[in-house]
């Protein structure tokens, strides 16, 4: 796997490095040694799958409050997404700033979102299938999310938004008073 640094800290864009014969291939989707990097002792405590069914849907932004907090780490196997994440953190120097990834069935590239960021995608296709790997679980009472079109933040979504849940579209924009999410360094 090749794990690289993206323009915001803290973002991680995994890319698998296939073994390909004439059968297809074989590649690694995790690995606690190599997982290392993004955080030491790295533990997944939940998988998750979601599928959703027409292009152009978004989904989010969601993050988790501490002690909730969560890194996630995001594949798209079927299918093709924007994935975008929110920086959240409370003194962070790109505050609000948001980054977004093209991730599909066919580059099997991973998006790394660490704890402090809001996290939320758009299908570019129909019939698009998702893997999240979370490290921790997940926790009602600690669940928050920004609205998708928040203007403080302005996400540059690449379709026509054509489905959102009534909870997405209902999601608070950012007041004055947001400060951001504290998040212990380890």
């Amino acid at each position: 796997m090749i794990i690289e640094n993206v323009d915001i800290d803290g973002l991680k864009l995994i890319t698998p490095e296939p073994l390909c014969d004439e059968r297809g291939y074989f590649s690694r989707i995790f690995c606690q040694k190599e997982m290392a990097e993004i955080k030491e002792n790295l533990v997944i405590a939940q998988i998750n799958n979601s599928y959703t069914k027409k292009k152009g849907t978004i989904r989010g932004m969601h993050f988790q409050y501490p002690p909730h907090a969560e890194i996630k780490i995001v594949r798209c196997v079927k299918g093709k997404i924007f994935d975008v994440a929110v920086d959240l953190r409370k003194n962070s120097p790109t505050f609000l700033q948001w980054h977004g990834e093209i991730l599909s069935e066919d580059n099997q590239k991973m998006f790394v979102i660490p704890e402090g960021f809001a996290h939320g995608f758009q299908t570019l296709e129909d019939d698009c299938e998702i893997i999240y790997f979370n490290t921790t679980f997940y926790s009602k009472e600690s669940e928050s999310a920004i609205r998708y079109n928040d203007p403080k933040i302005g996400i540059k979504w690449l379709e026509k938004v054509t489905v959102l849940s009534e909870k997405d579209a209902n999601h608070p924009y950012l007041d004055e008073s947001f400060e951001g999410i504290f998040i212990k360094k380890n």
